[in-house]
């Protein structure tokens, strides 16, 4: 037989390389390998990147893929000293780079081995390891080319550890320190000394003060200043910015309690240049003197100001000032109006990214003016707006052809109508509809034939979706990755059957189903194989087989809550034995399970799984022996 594509397999592979690069979404890059043997052998020399699911799988496809460079291992289950062994046979000196995070069974000393093995790397990420500390860091200080660490929450790292990585590592451009608690004061001064190249510095929920900012301001290249939640920082270490960072483009100071718009004022002073600015959450209003400079970032393309209260002039400045601005987030502003929106749309056309959640006074006046003008919208938040009505979703579908992201959680005054108004935004990617009541599976199936691309679609509580509008999805929506029911109560086993043909689905929330039966789960588990991420707690009518189905089909799942269902000792055993990727279990109040199925079904998991939730009362009942086991082998227990 004759192939389908004689043109393209006359071209060189070079061409044929670049073509396939274009590809991003994992269905079409696995269409393109089962088109014929050559477009298999292209994918197989020109694939950059990786990402295994399971270690022992890792040297035959390392051997297959020749050209990878950048290695993710993050959701793999236990990653030890024990696995190192694979990778130092498989000559990893081309790869670049090396994603670890939440891998608490690598201890320093296979840790310090991974790192000699990988002597091109450049890029590594150890972010939420349980067990890295300053010894681990030390180990990572070894790769002397890396160019960028991430270390958020790696709770165990201090100023020791993060010295070693400074001088070791002196060619550091990105450094995120995200939620390290024992780094101080004294570890970013050192850090600003040694890495003159740092361009990214994260230092969100650090216990760090002025004089971290007045280190951090003899930075010449850094360019994003990322400082989230710090609560010792005012307005004197804002001060000490003004004069530094030259290179600065973009600062998130959200959720800083101690800066004032003083504060503010300084950094718009000292950065004209400014193009990206997060001020969440940190006062009440701005200052006169923060909108006087605020216009003089000509630059400006993203500004962020939720929870501000914000009058007319900050409009005003906006509108005549920010004539690149792309990005705009208001949620939960007050002084937020019709008049005030329709101003500033009316010069800023260019707008992409527009956050109004939780501004109630906004109506559908604003958001068809919004929809003529801006027609190069991609993403709008429209959360508890609920005097948005089908006229705004009538002229958002008649305009704004390019939308990917719109949130309409909570907005009652949406309905089937609007649905059907929407549907005509075929490039859709992700749609949030949770809480509105008034919407059925009418609406919805307009939504499944139209809008093809969806991958995320949230329906929590909306108690009009039922079987029609899954059965819908089923059909017109195979790309969904991501799907919230929990709560639609007239869902039966029949529309979580048909949730089973969405083959591409990763996470899947069905809490509090009460007609879904172990019937339903069978179909999901058999027919989602890639279901990473399930949320069934409260289906009680979910027995044994169930669970057998989930253990024996559903092998990817990573993280489970099967909080207060019907599963027995037998069934929980069997499930937790056989998931071998499962991180995250949370198995409270599950009255049918005794004490001890709660100890053989945690000793068949204990050696892979990161995260474990019981009920309080299960600390005094399970034997002191298994909690030790848990814990040797990093084990996180929350107890409810």
């Amino acid at each position: 037989m004759p192939s389908p594509f004689p043109l393209l397999l006359n071209f060189p592979d070079e061409i044929l390389i670049r073509l396939r690069r274009y590809l991003t979404d994992d269905s079409d890059s696995r269409s393109w390998r089962l088109v014929c043997k050559d477009f298999y052998r292209v994918d197989l020399i020109s694939r950059t990147t990786l990402r295994v699911r399971r270690i022992e799988f890792l040297s035959s496809l390392i051997a297959k893929f020749e050209a990878i460079d950048e290695l993710d291992l993050s959701i793999c289950p236990r990653i030890n000293d024990g696995t190192v062994s694979i990778f130092l046979g498989l000559g990893f000196s081309r790869l670049r780079s090396l994603i670890l995070s939440r891998s608490s069974g690598l201890s320093y000393m296979g840790l310090e081995r991974l790192m000699r093995a990988c002597t091109g790397l450049e890029m590594v990420d150890m972010s939420y390891s349980w067990g890295f500390g300053d010894r681990e860091a030390a180990a990572v200080s070894n790769c002397a080319e890396l160019k960028e660490v991430r270390l958020d929450k790696c709770l165990g790292v201090t100023d020791v550890g993060l010295a070693r990585i400074v001088v070791g590592c002196g060619r550091l451009e990105r450094l995120s320190l995200k939620w390290c608690l024992q780094v101080s004061d004294l570890g970013v001064e050192l850090l600003c000394k040694k890495c003159f190249d740092l361009r990214v510095l994260d230092l969100s929920y650090l216990k760090v003060t002025n004089e971290s900012l007045r280190a951090v301001a003899s930075l010449p290249k850094l360019e994003v200043l990322i400082m989230v939640g710090c609560l010792s920082v005012d307005d004197l270490g804002l001060q000490y910015l003004e004069h530094g960072c030259p290179s600065l483009k973009e600062l998130d100071i959200s959720r800083c309690d101690g800066i004032r718009p003083y504060g503010l004022t300084s950094v718009l002073r000292g950065h004209d240049g400014l193009e990206q600015l997060d001020a969440s959450y940190c006062f009440s209003e701005l200052s006169t003197d923060s909108l006087y400079w605020l216009r003089n970032l000509k630059c400006l393309k993203a500004i962020r100001l939720d929870g501000t209260q914000l009058s007319s002039a900050f409009f005003d400045v906006i509108s005549v000032h920010g004539k690149y601005l792309v990005e705009l987030g208001l949620s939960k502003c007050n002084g937020v109006t019709d008049a005030n929106i329709i101003q500033l749309i009316t010069r800023c056309i260019g707008l992409k990214v527009l956050n109004l959640t939780c501004c109630h006074s906004i109506t559908d006046a604003a958001i068809s003016s919004m929809a003529g003008l801006c027609q190069k919208l991609m993403s709008l938040k429209l959360e508890s707006c609920n005097m948005i009505t089908e006229r705004s979703l009538d002229r958002l579908g008649l305009y704004c052809s390019l939308l990917e992201e719109l949130d309409l959680t909570d907005c009652c005054g949406v309905n089937d109508k609007g649905l059907e108004c929407l549907s005509k935004c075929s490039q859709l990617l992700s749609l949030k509809l949770g809480l509105c009541t008034n919407i059925t599976d009418t609406g919805l199936i307009k939504i499944a034939r139209n809008c093809k691309r969806i991958y995320e679609l949230d329906l929590y509580r909306c108690l009009g979706i039922g079987d029609a509008g899954l059965e819908a999805l089923s059909t017109g929506c195979k790309r969904l990755t991501k799907l919230n029911l929990s709560y639609c109560n007239k869902v039966t086993d029949r529309g979580i059957e048909c949730v089973g043909q969405l083959e591409e689905l990763c996470s899947l929330e069905v809490r509090g189903l009460q007609n879904v039966t172990s019937v339903g789960l069978t179909a999901v588990a058999f027919g989602c194989k890639r279901l990473v991420d399930l949320d069934m707690k409260q289906c009680q009518n979910v027995d044994d087989s169930g669970f057998w189905a989930l253990g024996s089909y559903a092998r990817n799942l990573r993280q489970l809550n099967v909080g207060c269902c019907g599963v027995s000792d037998v069934g929980l055993c069997m499930m937790m034995g056989n998931l071998s990727c499962l991180q995250d279990a949370k198995l409270v109040t599950l009255n049918k399970v005794s004490v001890r199925g709660f100890e053989l079904a945690l000793r068949a998991c204990c050696l892979r799984v990161k995260k474990v939730k019981l009920h309080a009362s299960l600390r005094f009942m399970l034997s002191s022996e298994i909690l030790e086991i848990l814990n040797a082998w990093g084990c996180k227990i929350r107890w409810d």
